[in-house]
């Protein structure tokens, strides 16, 4: 690999540089699947850098996909379905040059700034004193009564002990799982969909099997067909600014779906963490199917996903068995995270900062629609992401890979993939993630340019 390894002169850092001098020969085949690279230290006496860059331009590498590093053998050249099939992303991308529009994050400071004012006034609160002391594994009971009191109109009745408090949606779902679920069992969901629950199924041995869509959402004819088929524990849904889509099931579609899991006695497990950030959305599936529905929502996306604080809402036999999960994982929530979201949410500040991120939303949406006007992109006016279906002849994974090199990430709908199934050529656009509206405007220009030109008129696509 060292053989004639020379590094471009540009204004790139060097750790990016050595990336792309890298994630060029894998592109050309001069470095083959599975081949293994030479030690870093190797690599960095040969190009005269420090071993640190080598170590970033190799992680940064295997953050593509491009390598694979596994104890014992080294770092090796990753298989092409690693590659086209990106991880679960969770946090957004550090890389000098990058304009990151692949992790979902809020797009203004206003929960910084509330949390600078809450946290002088926390040691007068009655519940300080609590802070330091062991809490049931729902959560107190006064942090678990402000989230039911919040979301009683959605799920609930505004009864405490149906509600579950977990670090994050993501920590919900798992509590879920593994309370109603048991290993072999099938769970269905849309065939593209949340990545959570494409890890979380694997963790817990449960066969996630994808359901088709149309642009109103899963299908019931398809919903029903695959629990007749399949014999499905539960099926799980985003049924609010769908991720990736954007789509919002009709009221209409709501009840098709709800009648074709109670025919088959599935559990609905309703992800509905992007609601808050909705204009008048249609019922929840708890709402109308309270003892059928396991409804799950969090403070992440409308919020700060650093606050870590999510509910789960659910009959309350099922929110015991809830509870009986996150005790085994992890105790219970951290109290001083209960008590900062309850003060939120219970002075109003949260419904304050919601309609914040709401109002920056929309400009930044707008932004996305006068510069992408003239393709096939499925959005809304307050949604944290946008969905993009592709042009010929782009493919998600080449099209993702090719707005990298020039400085914008986004996710390939491979990567939202339920199976091993075909999905459609798209990309998640998170326009929230931008640090600015003058990052996103520059991101989606460079996208739109890439969008027109067809990428066989592209040099170095391979």
């Amino acid at each position: 690999m060292l053989q004639d390894l020379r590094l471009t002169e540009d204004e790139n850092p060097v750790y990016r540089r050595l990336a792309d001098a890298i994630a060029e020969r894998i592109a050309t085949g001069s470095l083959a699947v599975g081949e293994r690279l030479p030690p870093q230290r190797e690599i960095a006496r040969a190009l005269g850098i420090n071993v640190t860059t080598v170590t970033r331009a190799l992680s940064t590498l295997q953050e593509r996909g491009l390598l694979e590093a596994r104890p014992g053998r080294g770092t090796t050249v990753a298989a092409r379905e690693q590659a086209e099939r990106p991880g679960f992303v969770s946090a957004p991308s550090d890389e000098t040059g990058i304009i990151d529009l692949s992790v979902n994050r809020p797009p203004t400071p206003a929960y910084l700034d509330a949390v600078a004012a809450l946290l002088p006034r926390l040691p007068k609160d009655k519940h300080y004193a609590a802070l330091q002391d062991y809490h049931p594994p729902e959560g107190p009971l006064w942090a678990r009564a402000a989230v039911a009191e919040w979301l009683k109109s959605v799920a609930g009745d505004g009864d405490p002990g149906r509600v579950v408090l977990a670090a994050g949606a993501q920590h919900g779902l798992d509590g879920v799982l593994g309370a109603v679920t048991r290993q072999g069992e099938v769970v269905l969901a849309d065939e593209v969909t949340y990545q959570g629950i494409n890890a979380l199924c694997r963790v817990h041995g449960l066969d996630l099997r994808g359901v088709a869509m149309d642009r109103g959402g899963m299908r019931p004819d398809a919903f029903d067909a695959a629990c007749a088929q399949l014999r499905p524990r539960a099926v799980f849904l985003v049924p609010t600014l769908h991720n990736p889509t954007t789509i919002t099931l009709s009221e209409e579609r709501r009840h098709e779906l709800a009648a074709v899991a109670r025919r088959h006695n599935v559990l609905i497990i309703e992800d509905d963490v992007y609601r808050p950030l909705a204009d008048d959305p249609p019922p929840s599936f708890a709402s109308f199917e309270p003892e059928l529905t396991v409804h799950i929502s969090a403070l992440s996306k409308c919020l700060a996903p650093g606050l870590r604080l999510g509910f789960v809402i659910a009959p309350r036999v099922i929110a015991g068995q809830v509870a009986s999960a996150l005790r085994i994982n992890c105790w219970s929530i951290s109290p001083l995270t209960a008590l900062i979201g309850a003060r939120l949410i219970e002075e109003g500040t949260a419904a304050r900062i919601i309609e914040i991120q709401k109002q920056e939303l929309r400009q930044r949406q707008a932004i996305l629609s006068d510069i992408l006007s003239r393709f096939d992109i499925q959005a809304h006016p307050t949604s944290t992401h946008a969905w993009l279906r592709l042009p010929e002849p782009w493919r998600g994974a080449g099209f993702a890979r090719t707005c990298l090199e020039r400085g914008v990430a986004v996710l390939p709908g491979d990567a939202f993939a339920v199976g091993r199934e075909p999905v459609q050529h798209g990309v998640r656009i998170n326009v929230g993630a931008a640090r600015s509206q003058d990052d996103l405007r520059t991101a989606l220009t460079t996208m739109a340019e890439l969008l027109s030109a067809g990428h066989l008129q592209l040099p170095g696509f391979v």
